[in-house]
């Protein structure tokens, strides 16, 4: 079962990956990839503009986020083509018709090693960066912020440009 799974325990975070006998880069943290800015979509974009956007941009998926800062899940170029050529959805249609809403967060200082845990079973993982905010009482709040989208392939070209062989 899962709780018995080293895997699962470190990208649930119940299990700290510092572990012997893993690769060079196991330890190194995620903002060591510079990852380049995301491109973010609104919830009220439109199937068609999110395809025509990643087209042009040369994007294959981005993330989907509310004006508040929630990340409300991922849109693919694929999945959106796919669901409006079934008939799923409409080019009309807002793009959370089509968005994922399961995917995988983890942080700048959490390690290539979880990443590589969660990349395992996932196609991509959103980097996150908590940051705190003030309103305008003085009250202050942590705010979560899209730092970018990595994907087995990044870490592979990573791994590969690094390698200590």
């Amino acid at each position: 079962s899962k709780f018995v799974s080293d895997k699962w325990m470190i990208k649930n975070g119940f299990l700290n990956d510092v572990q012997e006998n893993k690769p060079w880069w196991w330890n190194i943290k995620v903002q060591k990839l510079n990852l380049s800015a995301p491109l973010i979509l609104l919830p009220e974009v439109s199937c068609q503009k999110a395809i025509e956007i990643l087209q042009e941009k040369g994007y294959d998926q981005a993330p989907v986020v509310a004006e508040s800062g929630l990340i409300l899940g991922m849109v693919t170029l694929s999945n959106t083509l796919t669901s409006v050529l079934a008939g799923n959805a409409e080019f009309s249609d807002p793009v959370t018709k089509v968005t994922y809403d399961q995917f995988s967060k983890i942080g700048l200082e959490d390690s290539l090693g979880k990443l590589s845990c969660i990349l395992e079973n996932d196609p991509f993982a959103i980097v996150v960066h908590e940051q705190m905010q003030f309103n305008g009482n003085g009250s202050s709040f942590m705010k979560q912020m899209v730092f970018g989208v990595v994907t087995a392939t990044d870490l592979l070209i990573f791994v590969s440009r690094n390698d200590k062989k």
